[in-house]
């Protein structure tokens, strides 16, 4: 089984930062890519950034709405990612959620697993 699990959600005034970390673990041979998504009420799940991994590098993508405010990273060793939040907004707020395109050891196809969530909210 393949769990991923998302943690440094919480309350923050605007202007503030937080980080997210996602790990991952279980019977895993590689993830690519891996970020993160958010779903605010009443609207759909949307990309927030994602890292791939290739063999000539890393490139990451991000949201228009979070250039230059957020940034994506991820630890291939330790199966991990974060994402850095800076300069939050009211409308950063939904539930942020970890996603991982895994491929399972011996043998295992490729599969898109998420974590459960954690909470952002952006207010004063």
């Amino acid at each position: 089984q393949v769990q991923l699990v998302e943690s440094g959600g919480g309350l923050v005034q605007p202007g503030g930062s937080l980080r997210l970390s996602c790990a991952a673990s279980g019977s895993i041979f590689s993830i690519n890519p891996m970020g993160w998504y958010r779903q605010a009420p009443g609207r759909q799940r949307e990309l927030v950034a994602i890292v791939t991994t290739s063999t000539t590098g890393t490139s990451t993508n991000y949201a228009d709405s979070v250039k230059g405010r957020f940034t994506a990273s991820r630890d291939n060793a330790k199966n991990t990612a974060f994402l850095q939040m800076n300069s939050l907004k009211p409308e950063d707020t939904a539930v942020y959620y970890c996603y991982g395109n895994v491929k399972q050891r011996y043998g295992g196809s490729w599969s898109h697993y998420w974590g459960q969530g954690t909470q952002v909210t952006i207010s004063s």
